[in-house]
C-alpha cells in the first residue's frame, strides 16, 4: 500500500513539473499563475502547494529535471569510445546544449540564473549550484577518460581542465541565453572554437 501510495505521490509530482514547464514556456514565468499549474496537472491548488511553496521551487525543480536528464545521457558518452579529445568535449557539451531548451526557454533560464545569484544563500541558488558542480565533474570524469585513453596529456591535471573548460561552455551559454537571436548552432560552433584553443 505505501508503494503505491509513493508511485502515486511521484507521478503527481511528475505532473505539476511538466505542467509547469509548459506554462512557463508558453505564457512567461511571471504571467504563469499557480491556480493556471494546478488546472493543468489536475490537482488542487493545495495540493500543489503541499509540494512546491512557490513558483521558483517549482523552476528549480524544472531546471534539476532538465540537467539530471543530461547527466544520465553524458554517462553514456563517457562509455563511447572517441577519436579526439576535442571530439569527445563538443560531442558531449552539445549534447547539454541541445537539451537545454527541452523543459525551459533562454527566458526561464535566465530568470534561474538570476535567482541563483541575487539570493546566495537560499536553498535554490545552493540546488543551481550543486547542478553546475555536477556537470563540471562529468566533464572532469571525460578529461580524465581522455588521458586513460591517450587521447589528452596525463600531465594535465584533469581537474583542472574539467573547470576551465566547463567555465568556458557555461560562460557560452549564458551568452545564448541572453541573445534571443543566437541559435544551438551558432552556440556549438563557439564552443568548437574555445574547444579546439584549449586543446591545442
Amino acid at each position: 500500500m505505501a508503494g503505491l501510495r509513493e508511485k502515486q505521490k511521484a507521478s503527481r509530482n511528475k505532473a505539476i513539473v511538466k505542467a509547469a514547464s509548459l506554462l512557463f514556456k508558453q505564457n512567461g514565468y511571471e504571467a504563469a499563475r499557480i491556480g493556471e499549474i494546478a488546472e493543468r496537472a489536475e490537482v488542487s491548488v493545495g495540493t500543489l502547494y503541499n509540494y512546491y511553496d512557490s513558483k521558483a521551487e517549482l523552476l528549480m525543480a524544472i531546471v534539476s529535471m532538465e540537467v539530471e536528464e543530461v547527466l544520465n545521457q553524458g554517462a553514456q558518452v563517457l562509455d563511447q569510445p572517441h577519436d579526439s579529445a576535442p571530439e569527445a568535449i563538443c560531442h558531449l557539451a552539445a549534447l547539454y546544449y541541445d537539451h537545454s531548451l527541452v523543459y525551459l526557454t533562454k527566458e526561464m533560464w535566465r530568470t534561474a540564473m538570476a535567482f541563483a545569484i541575487q539570493h546566495p544563500d537560499t536553498p535554490f541558488s545552493h540546488r543551481y549550484r550543486m547542478l553546475d558542480a555536477a556537470l563540471t565533474d562529468q566533464v572532469t570524469q571525460l578529461i580524465e577518460t581522455l588521458q586513460r585513453a591517450g587521447l589528452l596529456r596525463p600531465e594535465i591535471e584533469a581537474r583542472a581542465f574539467g573547470e576551465l573548460l566547463f567555465f568556458s561552455l557555461n560562460s557560452l551559454f549564458v551568452t545564448f541565453t541572453v541573445k534571443e537571436e543566437m541559435t544551438l548552432e551558432q552556440l556549438k560552433t563557439a564552443l568548437a572554437r574555445h574547444v579546439a584553443a584549449a586543446c591545442a
